[in-house]
């Protein structure tokens, strides 16, 4: 392989030590959390391009736990995720922004309950390391917000004192680990 040519490095998302987190106001005023319990994804690192960087999660939507097995019902149905008929949202990178230091922008497309967005990644990578299995590990946190709206997912209740009971505002927050392919 000559020195310019192009290299790449394949990571595999860890579930076992990853976490994909959302955050919704309830009445306004109470931040309610959740988080899927199921969801792969790979990280392909360009080592001499980072804009050509990609990362591809699928997430299963019926995996959804908010610690509430009511709510959780309510979030997998029609009014919210529609699990039956869209059981997995995934996120496609478009391209990847070095930001300086271990920060970049990871912009892609996010599909939800049958409706595709662009969306913006802010992340950060946490370092990296052996684990005590002879593999590469490395860290990445990610945070984004989106409109609950622009996926078509309008499902709300008016409250009496003004407001409404689900916010239209979803922020995540994912942990990722992710192993180095050889």
């Amino acid at each position: 392989m000559s020195a310019t040519a192009t290299t790449t490095t394949t990571w595999t998302i860890d579930q076992a030590h990853s976490l994909i987190e959302f955050a919704a106001k309830h009445m306004m005023f109470t931040t309610v959390k959740g988080r899927f319990t199921g969801f792969s994804g790979t990280i392909t690192e360009h080592t001499q391009d980072q804009s050509l960087s990609s990362v591809n999660v699928t997430i299963d939507t019926a995996s959804v736990s908010t610690g509430d097995a009511k709510r959780d019902g309510h979030l997998g149905s029609a009014d919210f995720l529609n699990a039956e008929q869209y059981p997995q949202a995934m996120f496609v990178s478009k391209r990847v922004e070095a930001l300086g230091g271990d920060r970049y922008r990871v912009i892609g497309d996010l599909t939800l309950a049958g409706v595709t967005r662009e969306i913006v990644l802010d992340a950060e990578l946490q370092g990296q390391g052996v684990n005590p299995y002879g593999k590469t590990v490395a860290g990445v946190s990610a945070t984004t917000a989106i409109k609950r709206s622009d996926f078509g997912l309008n499902w709300n209740v008016a409250l009496e004192a003004g407001g409404v009971l689900v916010s239209d505002q979803v922020k995540f927050a994912l942990e990722i680990q992710a192993v180095k392919q050889d």
